[in-house]
C-alpha cells in the first residue's frame, strides 16, 4: 500500500438502534484521524435512515461512505418498528457471511471502487461472521462490544455457567422461587453479583434456546479477535478491566467516545446521524421554559416495551410526583396495545409534561432542564447520563441491563432501582426522592464526580481513553499484519 494511501477501516455494526450509535461514533472518530471509512449498515436500516433523516443524510463524503448488505429476514409489516431480536441475531449469523464477503471483494477492487484496499475491520462484538472475512483478506479483525467491560466479563463466563448448572433453569418454578438470587463469586473482578444480575439469555428453561446458543457461538469466537473495544474508561470499571487484561492481551478503553468526539470539528461527518426514528426537536424548545435540574426524562430506548397496564402506573406516578417530565413514545413501546392514554393523565399533567415520539438524547440529557432519567438502562443510556453528572431511576428489561442497573445502584451510586412489576405508588416516592430528596442530593453528588473522571479520561493531556484510541490506531489498524491473541 502506498505511504499517501490512507487507511481504510470497514465498520459494521449489530443492526440495532443502541449499536449503530456507537459505532457510528467509533467510526467518526477514526476518519478524524485519516482513515477512509466504510459503514456498513443492513438494507432496512439504511432505508429507515433515509425515511428518519432524509433522502441525503447518508450520502457521506469522499473518504465516508455507506455501504449495505441484507438481513436475511422479510420486511417487517412495521418499518418503524424494532426488528425482533432474536430472529436478527440468528439471520445475521446465518445469512449475512456471503453478502459481507461480496461486498470485501467489491471494495478491494480498487480499479472498481475508487477507495483504498481494506486494511482493517471493525466490526460489532456480536457479528462475529466477520472474522473468517477478514482472515481471508488478512487483515485485523477488531470486535466493538457495545457493552460495559463489567457485562462483558458476565458474557464471557457464560459457557462456564452453563458447565456449572446454572444455566438452563430446571424449569420455570426457578424464576421466581429465590434461585436467580444465588451468589456468584468467582467471575475475576466482580463481586457482590447474583444470577439475576448476569444478562438475561441465562434464564431460559430451554437447553436449545436460540439466544442462549447464539450468544455462546458470538463468545467463543470473541477470542480470535485481533483486539476488543469497550466503550467505558478505566476508573469507572477498573478492577473488571484489570481482570479481563489477563485473559485478553488487547482490550482498548475509549469511552466515552461522545466526549471524544465532542472534541473533534469534521465538516464530512458532523451532519451524519444515526437515530432511526425522527427526532423531534420541539422537545428542547419546551425544556428551555423549565427551571434548571427539575424536569424528569423518560426513555426506555429502542427495544424495551411495556404492558399497558405498566404504562397507566408509570403515566400516573409520575403525575402524582408532581414534577416536570419529558417522556419519550416509541411507536412500538406497548406489547399489542396501542398507545392510549388516560384522559384525566393527559388533563392534568398538560402544564408539565411532554411526550414526543424521539429525541437527540445526548442534547436532552445536556440540557441543563433536566434532573434526572427514568430508564431501562441500556449501556448508551447508562454511559450517557454518567458522563454528564444525571442520576437515573433504573427499570432493567432484559440483556445486560440488569447488570448495568446493579452498577449503577449499587457500585456508581447514581441509579435508584424500581420494581419490574411498576406501582405508581412507587414511581411517585423515588421521583420524589431522586429529583429532592436526600438519597438524590447524594447521588447527583456522586454523578457529579463520575462527569469529572470521564472528562479526564478523554482529555488530550494524558487520558486514558484518549491514549487508547491512538494507541489502537498506531498498534492494530494502521499495523499491516494481523496481531493475534496470544
Amino acid at each position: 500500500m502506498e505511504k499517501t494511501q490512507k487507511p481504510h477501516a470497514v465498520c459494521i455494526p449489530y443492526p440495532a438502534q443502541g449499536h449503530i450509535s456507537p459505532m457510528l461514533k467509533l467510526a467518526k472518530l477514526l476518519h478524524y484521524r485519516g482513515f477512509h471509512v466504510t459503514f456498513v449498515l443492513t438494507e432496512f436500516n439504511y432505508n429507515r435512515l433515509l425515511k428518519s433523516r432524509g433522502p441525503n443524510s447518508l450520502n457521506g463524503s469522499q473518504h465516508f461512505r455507506f455501504e449495505t448488505i441484507p438481513d436475511g429476514l422479510p420486511p417487517p409489516q412495521n418499518l418503524d418498528a424494532t426488528q425482533d431480536v432474536v430472529d436478527l441475531c440468528v439471520s445475521t449469523a446465518k445469512n449475512c457471511f456471503v453478502p459481507f464477503q461480496n461486498l470485501l471483494k467489491k471494495l478491494n477492487n480498487v480499479s472498481e471502487s475508487g477507495v483504498p484496499p481494506v486494511s482493517c475491520i471493525v466490526s460489532d462484538g456480536i457479528m462475529s461472521f466477520t472474522l473468517e472475512a477478514a482472515e481471508e483478506v488478512g487483515v485485523p479483525e477488531v470486535l466493538f462490544w457495545t457493552v460495559s467491560a463489567f457485562s462483558f466479563m458476565c458474557y464471557l463466563h457464560f459457557p462456564h455457567l452453563i458447565e456449572r448448572g446454572f444455566s438452563p433453569l430446571k424449569d420455570a418454578s426457578y424464576q421466581t422461587n429465590g434461585y436467580l438470587d444465588t451468589k456468584i463469586d468467582w467471575i475475576p473482578g466482580i463481586k457482590n453479583i447474583c444470577l439475576r444480575h448476569i444478562p438475561t439469555h441465562i434464564r431460559t428453561t430451554d437447553p436449545n434456546d436460540r439466544m442462549l446458543e447464539f450468544a455462546k457461538g458470538e463468545i467463543q469466537r470473541t477470542y480470535k479477535a485481533s483486539a476488543i473495544i469497550l466503550n467505558t474508561f478505566d476508573a469507572l470499571e477498573h478492577d473488571v478491566l484489570k481482570s479481563l487484561s489477563t485473559m485478553l492481551d488487547h482490550v482498548y478503553t475509549v469511552g466515552p467516545l461522545q466526549h471524544l468526539l465532542n472534541q473533534i470539528s469534521d465538516d464530512d461527518t458532523e451532519t451524519i446521524g444515526s437515530n432511526l426514528w425522527k427526532e423531534e426537536l420541539g422537545c428542547l424548545e419546551w425544556l428551555d421554559s423549565k427551571e434548571p435540574k427539575s424536569v424528569i426524562y423518560i426513555n426506555f430506548g429502542s427495544i424495551a416495551v411495556m404492558t399497558l397496564k405498566q404504562m397507566i402506573e408509570f403515566a400516573w406516578g409520575l403525575a402524582n410526583s408532581m414534577q416536570p417530565f419529558l417522556w419519550i413514545f416509541r411507536p412500538d413501546l406497548l406489547v399489542a396495545d396501542p398507545i392510549v392514554l388516560p384522559p384525566e393523565f393527559v388533563r392534568v399533567t398538560e402544564d408539565r409534561g411532554m411526550l414526543v415520539s424521539w429525541c437527540n438524547q445526548q442534547q436532552v440529557l445536556n440540557h441543563p432542564s433536566i434532573g434526572g432519567f427514568l430508564t431501562h438502562c441500556g449501556w448508551n443510556s447508562t454511559l450517557e447520563s454518567l458522563c454528564v453528572g444525571v442520576p437515573m431511576i433504573c427499570w432493567p428489561f432484559f440483556a445486560d441491563q440488569q447488570t448495568n442497573c446493579l452498577c449503577s445502584c449499587t457500585q456508581w451510586g447514581v441509579g435508584i432501582e424500581i420494581d419490574n412489576e411498576v406501582k405508581r405508588e412507587e414511581v411517585e416516592s423515588i421521583v420524589r426522592e431522586l429529583m429532592g430528596g436526600e438519597k438524590g442530593k447524594e447521588m447527583k453528588k456522586k454523578g457529579l464526580e463520575w462527569k469529572k473522571k470521564a472528562e479526564e479520561a478523554t482529555s488530550p493531556c494524558g487520558g486514558s481513553s484518549y491514549s487508547n484510541l491512538d494507541k489502537l490506531v498506531e498498534e492494530l489498524l494502521l499495523s499491516p499484519k494481523k496481531i493475534s491473541l496470544t
